[in-house]
């Protein structure tokens, strides 16, 4: 059984008199920064010299270059992205981590992968968050909180779960249950959200849009149907209140017939599905993603603009755009 942590497993008074700094100000560095703020302890932020900088300034924190920050600090919580983390820890966090120090992370991506390698002599946690930078603030606020997953990677101190879950109240998190996790078993299942599940789920819906769109139906009526109407979030979102099974019962007989009758012809589906998954799995626990990924960073701005120039010529781009500016929806009402 899964250890989970709620409030009540947590204390914030391990971090009276100590000074946590948050590396990075972008959208879950603010939300956390604001929390821990909001919860009594003392913040500041590192950050290079730009508009986030300038905005953790405006927010009331004493924003200071990265290694200040962190010479400053007695816990550092790593909140910059994957990719650039390896060199911003070799140049301005590890020369300025002194025996006691708790680093936290965000997410175990770079030390699962072994791209960076804290020293021997500080704690080193995981706090990350299931939930966007916007959604821990917003939570936070309305009193409910979010999971995150959790646990110490290396316990220098023998006060390292301590501060851990501290951190994890302070933002919130206890609020709603942290689960115990490795670095590499928090880093491969996000990983596998992102590779597998979503370009699986992602191919079934665009199969959908196109036979649909192909039968002769208009292509505003089928993007309504299918998500833009919210319903189908909504769903899930009951599947979520309620349980996936019971959520069923929200919807009509007609609905719940046909879903149990016609669901069985795509059982044949989930084998050939599952083994792409599984290689997709392999490729993310072995590293040979981490490897690949790493390797393709001098080129990836380029690929980036040329996946967004393909996007955006998609014929799905225009029905998209066009339904929601119709329907009022989003940013397009």
């Amino acid at each position: 059984m899964s250890k989970i942590y709620h409030d009540d497993d947590a204390d914030l008074g391990v971090l009276e008199d100590q000074t946590v700094a948050l590396v990075g100000y972008g959208n879950q560095g603010r939300s956390q920064a604001l929390n821990l703020r909001d919860s009594g302890v003392n913040v500041i932020v590192g950050n290079i010299r730009d508009h986030a900088a300038a905005q953790a300034t405006e927010d009331g924190f004493s924003a200071t270059s990265i290694a200040e920050a962190c010479g400053q600090a007695d816990v550092v919580m790593m909140l910059i992205p994957d990719e650039i983390m390896p060199e911003v820890f070799k140049t301005d966090v590890a020369p300025n981590l002194a025996p006691g120090k708790l680093l936290v992370f965000a997410s175990g991506y770079n030390i699962a992968f072994n791209l960076v390698t804290p020293p021997g002599y500080v704690d080193v946690a995981l706090v990350a968050p299931r939930m966007i930078g916007v959604g821990v603030r917003e939570t936070f606020v309305a009193g409910n909180g979010f999971p995150s997953f959790v646990g110490v990677h290396h316990d220098a101190t023998g006060n390292a779960k301590a501060r851990m879950l501290a951190i994890a109240k302070g933002i919130g998190s206890t609020r709603a249950g942290c689960i115990e996790m490795s670095m590499h078993d928090e880093a491969s299942l996000d990983l596998f959200t992102e590779q597998a599940f979503g370009p699986a789920f992602g191919r079934v819906l665009m199969s959908s849009i196109e036979l649909l769109v192909e039968a002769g139906y208009p292509p505003e009526a089928v993007l309504l149907e299918l998500y833009l109407s919210g319903e189908f979030a909504y769903s899930f979102d009951k599947m979520r209140e309620v349980g996936m099974m019971k959520q069923m019962d929200f919807h009509s007989r007609t609905s719940q017939y046909g879903t149990v009758t016609r669901g069985a012809r795509f059982m044949g589906l989930g084998e050939p599905i599952k083994q792409k998954m599984s290689e997709v799995l392999e490729e993310i626990r072995s590293g040979s993603f981490a490897d690949e990924w790493s390797k393709q960073q001098s080129s990836a701005t380029a690929l980036f603009d040329k996946i967004r120039a393909a996007r955006d010529q998609m014929p799905i781009a225009k029905w998209d755009e066009a339904t929601r500016t119709a329907f009022k929806i989003g940013n397009a009402g």
